[in-house]
């Protein structure tokens, strides 16, 4: 089963056809399922509102309802369930993976284009235009930021290697300080040309992952990062089928698809 969600920007997931999933996911047997979390736009302004900055844990805990659910109606289990998102959907999966609730829930993840640096990403690219959204991180707006920054969740709080200068701005532990966390088996995706999420997202938490968490904490992460297409990540068709082709291979493998 794969849980797709994005939450954020009062943009509506609604169920669609779509060629590639049918091709790519369902015709192997797979399931897909949409969640419509908080911070989405599928019930109005308010649905959106209701995840904006300081409560944007809300969205996180909504994906760990709806996948608790699936597992305990039967439609799945642990070792089945994958969840995916894209740009602020990649945010909401770095937190899934960190969070020592939803790191429990799923057995593989797919990150794409992700925002995961909450403490910079301000000044990167085109996240000035996102602090409306979920805050300022150099003003207090911090404080609650850093709750769901997964680059210092992981760093800090799980691994307890803060970067340098960091130590002043990020306080104490918080909740997802736990000895037996253990990341999902997780695929990242970005582009080198990405013009709104700066690749360094990606690349500085996966190096964490490989370097500082290894393989007894991360026992699978791969890394993939194409040098063209902007945000989308792919340039041509060409490029998109080869991106989404990794992508459900990676899926297929790790939930067992094709045992």
């Amino acid at each position: 089963v794969l849980l797709d969600a994005y939450g954020g920007f009062e943009i509506s997931m609604t169920p669609g056809y779509s060629a590639g999933v049918g091709a790519g996911w369902l015709e192997r047997g797979g399931c897909k399922v949409i969640a419509n979390i908080r911070g989405g736009g599928e019930y109005g302004p308010g649905w959106h509102q209701a995840a904006l900055k300081e409560n944007r844990y809300k969205c996180f805990e909504d994906m760990e309802a709806v996948a608790r659910d699936l597992i305990d109606s039967g439609l799945t289990c642990r070792e089945k369930l994958a969840c995916i998102g894209g740009s602020n959907g990649g945010l909401l999966v770095g937190n899934l993976i960190t969070r020592p609730i939803a790191s429990r829930l799923f057995g593989a993840a797919v990150c794409q284009v992700p925002l995961l640096d909450m403490k910079r990403y301000s000044h990167l690219l085109a996240g000035a235009s996102w602090m409306g959204e979920y805050g300022n991180p150099d003003t207090d707006d911090w404080s609650f930021l850093r709750r769901h920054s997964p680059y210092h969740l992981l760093r800090h709080d799980i691994l307890g290697k803060p970067e340098p200068g960091d130590d002043g701005v990020l306080g104490g532990a918080t909740e997802s300080t736990d000895a037996g966390w253990e990341c999902p088996r997780t695929l990242f995706t970005t582009s080198t040309r990405d013009d709104r999420v700066h690749p360094g997202h990606a690349r500085k938490m996966v190096a964490s992952l490989l370097e500082e968490a290894g393989p007894g904490r991360a026992p699978r992460v791969l890394y993939w990062e194409n040098t063209e297409g902007g945000h989308g990540g792919a340039a041509d068709n060409s490029q998109r089928a080869y991106m989404w082709a990794l992508t459900y291979n990676f899926l297929a493998k790790e939930l067992g698809l094709e045992e």
